[in-house]
C-alpha cells in the first residue's frame, strides 16, 4: 500500500500564554497542502523501517523506534497485535519546516494500518490513537482546514476555503529547533480572534495575521525576512512563516511566475485544494 502524507501550513500563529506544564497555549488555523511525502506499507515476516531524507543521505535504516511511523506502528501492534509490517518513507517535505511532515507520516501510518489489515478504527478512534503521537497528529486524520488551539490539540472547523488559490512554499534549510523557536516568544491574547481575521478579505491579512515566531527568529535569520519579502514582491496576496519552522509560503490568486527566484532553496508550488 502506498499513500502520500502531505503537508500544512498555519495561517497565523498566536502563542496565548505559558502553561503550569511547560507547554504552550496557542492559536492558529491549519490548512492541508499538496506537498507530500511518500509511505509504502507491505506485509513483512519482520517488522523494518527504512527512510531516505532528501538531501542527507539515502537509505538511512532506523530500527530504534524513535520515528513516529515506527511509534504509530507499536501502538497499533500492541493494542491490535497486527503483523509485522515493511515501512518506506521517501521524504520530500523538509524535516523540522514547520509543515507538520512527522506528524503527517505518523498519521497516514496509523490510516493506512487500519485499511490493510481491516481494523475498522473509526475516525474518533484514530485522532485519538494519533493524538498520543503528537498534539497536531489528529489533524491529518480528517486532513481538512481547522481552527486549531490549546496545545494544538483541539479542533474547530472553520469554513473557509482557499480552493484554486495558488501556493509557493520556500524552505532555505536552516534547522530551528522548537525549543529555540518557543524561548524567543512572549505570549499575548491578541485583541481580535483569529477567526474573525481569518474571514476577512485576504488582502486584509498582511496587516491583522501574524505568525508570532518572526519577531524573535528574523532578527537570528535575515534570510527568511527576505523569503517573506520576495513573496510579496512576487505578487503574494499573503505571506508569512509556517508554524516554528523555517518554511515560508505566500498565497497568491493565480499562478505566480517564480522561476528561479529562490534557489538554491526547497520550492513547491501548486494549487490549493
Amino acid at each position: 500500500m502506498i499513500v502520500f502524507p502531505n503537508a500544512k501550513i498555519n495561517i497565523g500563529l498566536n502563542i496565548i500564554e505559558k502553561r503550569p506544564d511547560g507547554y504552550h497555549n496557542i492559536e492558529s488555523f491549519f490548512y492541508p497542502t499538496g506537498w507530500t511525502d511518500v509511505l509504502e506499507i507491505v506485509p513483512a515476516n519482520k517488522f523494518s523501517f527504512q527512510c531516505n531524507f532528501r538531501g542527507i543521505a539515502p537509505a538511512i535504516q532506523m530500527d530504534n523506534g524513535s520515528n513516529l511511523c515506527e511509534k504509530a506502528y507499536n501502538l497499533l501492534h500492541e493494542r491490535y497485535q497486527i503483523p509485522p509490517v515493511s515501512i518506506h518513507l521517501l521524504k520530500s517535505i523538509p524535516i523540522g519546516a514547520g509543515l507538520g511532515g512527522g506528524s503527517a507520516d505518523a498519521a497516514f501510518t496509523l490510516t493506512a494500518l487500519n485499511e490493510l489489515f481491516e481494523l475498522g478504527l473509526n475516525t474518533e478512534t484514530l485522532c485519538d490513537l494519533a493524538g498520543k503521537l503528537g498534539s497536531d497528529c489528529p489533524f491529518f486524520i480528517e486532513n481538512r482546514p481547522v481552527i486549531c488551539s490549546g496545545t494544538g490539540n483541539q479542533f474547530e472547523e472553520l469554513e473557509l476555503s482557499l480552493q484554486d488559490k495558488w501556493l509557493v512554499m520556500v524552505n532555505p534549510g536552516i534547522a530551528i529547533s522548537t525549543i529555540q523557536a518557543y524561548s524567543g516568544v512572549k505570549p499575548h491574547i491578541p485583541s481580535d480572534s483569529l477567526q474573525k481575521l481569518l474571514l476577512e478579505p485576504i488582502s486584509k491579512w498582511k496587516e491583522t495575521i501574524f505568525n508570532d515566531f518572526e519577531k524573535s527568529l528574523f532578527p537570528q535569520y535575515p534570510a527568511l525576512e527576505r523569503i517573506k519579502s520576495d513573496l510579496y514582491q512576487a505578487g503574494a496576496a499573503y505571506a508569512s512563516m509556517s508554524g516554528s519552522g523555517s518554511t515560508l509560503y505566500g498565497i497568491f490568486e493565480m499562478e505566480p511566475e517564480i522561476k528561479n527566484n529562490f534557489l538554491p532553496f526547497s520550492v513547491w508550488k501548486g494549487k490549493l485544494s
